[in-house]
């Protein structure tokens, strides 16, 4: 099989390589394993693509990967300001429009369609110029907001607004808020979710789905690109991450759940299916005709 200039080694067997190529089978791979098995694959395939120069972009919920291949470090804590104010972004330039601005602070605090229209007019007519004002308005968009607006959310929107380099970490590890969580992870998916010539990871990417920002954030970074490529870890074996397309790579697991990762992949009964031990992965993945099942070990010790 010929391989496109994006393909990466993940597996071995025998004297065979196996690889992922986004160009063939898929251009968002989900990694399903426990303890340390999905962050250890998920850094290793980023140091690949850093030697294809492209830009890592890690969100990182367990505060997990090393700092040092990462030009921008941002650490997302309670009660800690972040700088991460939608409103604001859009001025520096790491927002699209106001109205990207808008829509994000409808979907972290639960806005109908005309709050937000509203919401809009005022941004742009400059009524309002952060989320503070939003917070504080007068207007009914601010009586909803305050309901559910809390110091935690004050804290978190004050600050400068961060500078975004090529390669960013996204650093959840201290972070205790689940709520605090899934407004950084919509933010900054935003912020980046046109990029380019970059590899983002998703770590853990259940986690990341608790919450309807953290939900809404994932399709904007698995929708396909040219020249963007996305890895899924996860210990969890959800549903929500187990139907987006894509190609699935099976490590060391509970043997009930990997046989529900088969199932998800349409996978038969039979020879296909292989309990996967420690050390091994089963990498799944179709094309338009077939279905294929490749198994081999993990390409580092340990």
């Amino acid at each position: 099989m010929k391989y496109s200039k994006l393909a990466v080694k993940i597996l071995e067997y025998e004297e065979k390589e196996i690889y992922y190529d986004p160009v063939y089978h898929g251009r968002t791979l989900k990694v399903f394993g426990i303890d340390d098995d999905p962050t250890r694959v998920i850094d290793y395939i980023g140091d690949q693509f850093l030697e294809k120069e492209y830009g890592l972009i890690f969100f990182d919920t367990r505060g997990k990967y090393p700092k040092e291949k990462f030009d921008t470090i941002i650490e997302i804590e309670d009660n800690k300001p972040t700088g991460l104010d939608p409103i604001k972004m859009v001025k520096k330039g790491l927002l699209k429009d106001f109205y990207t601005a808008s829509t994000i602070i409808q979907t972290i605090y639960g806005l109908d369609r005309s709050l937000t229209d509203k919401l809009y007019a005022d941004v742009l007519g400059s009524k309002v110029k952060s989320v503070a004002d939003v917070a504080k308005s007068k207007e009914q968009y601010g009586e909803v907001i305050r309901e559910v607006y809390t110091s935690l959310d004050e804290t978190f929107f004050e600050g400068e607004v961060p500078e975004l380099g090529k390669s960013i970490l996204v650093d959840f590890g201290k972070t205790y808020s689940i709520s605090t969580v899934g407004m950084a992870f919509l933010i900054l998916a935003a912020a980046v979710k046109d990029r380019r010539s970059t590899l983002i990871g998703i770590d853990d990417a259940a986690v990341l789905f608790y919450t309807t920002p953290g939900s809404a954030a994932i399709p904007l970074l698995t929708q396909p690109m040219r020249g963007r490529v996305t890895v899924l870890g996860s210990r969890y074996v959800a549903e929500n991450l187990l139907n987006i397309p894509g190609p699935t790579l099976v490590l060391y697991n509970d043997p009930d759940l990997q046989s529900m990762i088969y199932e998800a992949n349409g996978v038969p009964q039979g020879d296909m299916r292989k309990h996967v031990l420690k050390g091994e992965g089963a990498f799944v993945w179709r094309t338009t005709q077939t279905l294929e099942v490749e198994f081999g070990k993990l390409p580092f010790e340990g």
